[in-house]
């Protein structure tokens, strides 16, 4: 396991794993039901992808849209591709609402909408809640 899944908390935070990719329910919630889709291999490239990955890809891409549709219904979804500090291939995968969002007590605002999504924004979701969290959305795929 390379240091970006690690540091996403792979494996405590995988929701479903694919052969290439895993996606994790992101730490810091930026927002509800905020992800990252990490690629498993060691590229630090988006070129250096195998065509293989990029084809389940696009299976990742579907699974978490419905996932996150069944679960939470966000107005839009945001895919970020930063590596700035986490190396490997990633997408920071941000639903985004217009409307202030509430899960198991706790209130999750988008201050960033209708703009650039604010990933220093963190709602503060006790340890209980991150596994409700992750359990509604890991049923979902």
């Amino acid at each position: 396991m390379h240091q970006t899944l690690e540091k996403f908390g792979a494996p405590k935070t995988q929701l479903i794993e694919f052969r290439h990719w895993t996606i994790l329910l992101r730490p810091a919630q930026a927002t509800l039901g905020s992800m990252v889709l990490c690629s498993k291999s060691d590229a630090m490239a988006l070129s250096a992808l195998t065509v293989e990955a990029f084809t389940e890809l696009k299976e990742c891409i579907t699974s978490i849209e419905k996932a996150l549709a069944a679960t939470f219904e966000p107005d839009k979804l945001n895919y970020l591709m930063l590596m700035m500090v986490d190396p490997h291939v990633h997408f920071h995968v941000l639903p985004r609402y217009s409307q202030p969002q509430v899960f198991e007590g706790v209130i999750y605002e988008d201050p960033g909408w209708p703009g650039p999504p604010n990933l220093g924004h963190k709602a503060d979701l006790p340890e209980a809640g991150f596994e409700k969290l992750k359990q509604q959305l890991a049923s979902a795929f």
